[in-house]
């Protein structure tokens, strides 16, 4: 096994320990009731679901370029008229 699959099944681990310690009930105040007992290992387990499913939504990345010079070749503007050469250039040139 790797060391990411070990540190993750460490974690679960401690996690649910934490979560099965913490199951006696506490006040809560809700948005529409006042002092609804519930348990503390739903309050914990709800934060950990909603900060994993927002931080899993803000950390994704927005837009995948497929080639950074594709990019800029379609940013350029293009040259219509390549012959815009003056006689003196050309004879500079060659």
């Amino acid at each position: 096994m790797s060391a990411k699959t070990i540190s993750i099944i460490i974690l679960t681990a401690l996690l649910t320990a934490f979560l099965f310690l913490n199951s006696d009930e506490v006040p809560f105040n809700f948005i529409v009731a006042n002092d609804v007992q519930v348990s503390k290992l739903i309050v914990i387990g709800v934060c950990i679901i909603v900060g994993f499913i927002i931080g899993f939504v803000v950390g994704r990345p927005r837009k995948t370029v497929s080639s950074y010079d594709d990019e800029i070749e379609r940013n350029q503007p293009t040259i219509e008229n390549k012959n815009t050469l003056s006689d003196e250039d050309r004879d500079y040139i060659s």
